[in-house]
């Protein structure tokens, strides 16, 4: 009898808690407003592309227009995809307990980005060139999209191991309305150019990365987790693909929209900053460290592929390159040994990724250098180009579009600031991530035998611990 009673007590009590743990794991759906996001995006976006988008002349199936612009920019739309979803994804590994999360909301965001900036970057260039028509589809606006997810995945890189997915996914169209007038800006009003991306993709989102991470990371919860956010020797090397896979790949980047000899000039000169970027990042980080550090090597060694953005596509001479890589890369490791902690500790601004030192700094860098090298431009040296390269100088001076230049990238940080500020004060609206820089409790992890043996021993003790008490 005292058997029968003991079985019985203690299949209920397993019931209970596995009803329990079902009810709570149900419960914490119902909670996380990221399942409601990622449904209510789904059905907008699909509603948005029926009614304001449509295929090009090129894609249409009724039309006889045939120019093969695919085989041109698809290659490079193959190369700048490895770099927003290999690149990005993998350079984010480095924290040790965050790997799934790193590549997997890396993954998510691309997705939703390229969707959704194909629609609100399209609007807000009919608002801004005053033509108002349904959005193209063809692969430059593919290409686009990608670049708009590069300035997001920047900012996530900031704010990585930190924001729940509900705020990631709140994140995101909020900065690709702030992304996209300020490209609109600079592109259709200020005609500033900048053919690598240095002030519209990597400054912007370096900025508006941190300013968000600033609004929502609670500082006595990184203190307490600062494990967390640290890599181990493996994590570092799948860290290091990532850097490699963005290497390679930038100078395709940087000249994707390119044409023309402009488009040879984007290739040469960004390969020859990235080698000396690379070559810099290693001098310096053994000179400050006394050894080599992954974090200065995965990072700076890339600081001249963004510092050459806004003038990649200028005469401005392969000294020039390499002396703006050399720069960059001794700058960027200078950025993760003295900036960034002094920046946490001052102003108790967490950057995760260092995106300050990767994309911010290597961003003003190539903004100025950009302003810098449009008002050195000169008719003689481009001739009847230079309007294919500025198409404002028709009527301005090239002091003049220097001054342009420059005020595009201070437009850029500023709107990045106030978006970033305002995005943060939103996203502290919504459920904040239950563990700075730790995963596990959001993904599904395939065990061994032997640990799924070990974890059921210990719950039949628990339980039968419970059941002994319960008597």
């Amino acid at each position: 009898m005292t058997t029968l009673y003991y079985i019985s007590v203690k299949s209920i009590l397993y019931d209970d808690i596995n009803t329990s743990r079902y009810i709570t794991i149900m419960m914490e759906i119902v909670n996380d407003w990221s399942f409601m996001l990622l449904g209510l995006m789904q059905v907008a976006n699909i509603v948005c592309y029926a009614f304001f988008t449509t295929y090009d002349a090129e894609s249409d199936a009724s039309s006889s227009e045939t120019t093969n612009t695919i085989n041109h920019y698809y290659p490079f739309y193959q190369d700048v995809h490895v770099m927003i979803l290999i690149g990005f994804g993998f350079l984010m590994t480095f924290m040790h307990k965050y790997f799934f999360s790193s590549v997997g909301y890396n993954f998510l965001l691309t997705a939703i980005t390229i969707q959704q900036s194909i629609l609100i970057n399209g609007f807000f260039h009919c608002l801004f060139s005053g033509h108002w028509a349904k959005i193209n589809m063809n692969i430059e606006s593919l290409i686009t999209g990608d670049f708009a997810a590069g300035a997001v995945l920047i900012s996530f890189g900031a704010v990585l191991g930190k924001a729940s997915l509900s705020q990631l996914i709140v994140m995101v169209p909020f900065e690709l309305i702030f992304y996209s007038v300020n490209e609109s800006l600079g592109v259709f009003k200020m005609l500033a150019v900048d053919m690598g991306g240095s002030m519209y993709v990597h400054t912007f989102g370096a900025y508006f990365g941190l300013t968000v991470s600033y609004m929502i990371s609670n500082k006595d919860k990184i203190k307490n987790v600062k494990d967390n956010f640290g890599s181990s020797r493996n994590s570092d090397m799948f860290a290091m693909i990532g850097t490699l896979f963005l290497w390679i790949f930038w100078p395709s980047f940087n000249g994707a929209l390119a044409v023309g000899n402009s488009q040879h000039r984007v290739v040469i000169n960004t390969v020859l900053s990235l080698t000396n970027s690379c070559l810099s990042a290693f001098i310096t980080s053994k000179l400050l460290h006394g050894k080599f550090s992954m974090v200065d090597i995965q990072n700076a060694s890339l600081a001249g592929g963004v510092a050459i953005g806004s003038s990649a596509d200028l005469v401005i001479g392969p000294y020039a390159a390499l002396t703006i890589g050399s720069i960059s890369g001794v700058i960027s490791v200078c950025g993760y040994k003295y900036i960034s902690p002094f920046l946490e500790r001052k102003i108790g601004l967490h950057d995760t990724c260092g995106v300050h030192n990767l994309h911010g700094i290597p961003g003003l860098i190539g903004g100025t250098v950009g302003a810098i090298s449009a008002s050195l431009a000169s008719d003689t040296v481009y001739g009847d180009n230079i309007t294919e390269i500025f198409a404002a100088r028709e009527y301005r001076t090239a002091v003049e579009q220097g001054g342009y230049q420059f005020a595009a990238l201070i437009i850029s940080v500023s709107m990045a600031i106030c978006g970033g500020a305002i995005t943060g004060k939103i996203c502290n609206m919504f459920q904040d991530t239950i563990s700075y820089g730790y995963d596990s409790n959001e993904w599904c992890e395939e065990e061994s035998e032997h640990e799924v043996e070990h974890k059921e021993d210990e719950k039949e003790m628990i339980n039968i611990e419970k059941v002994n008490n319960t008597l």
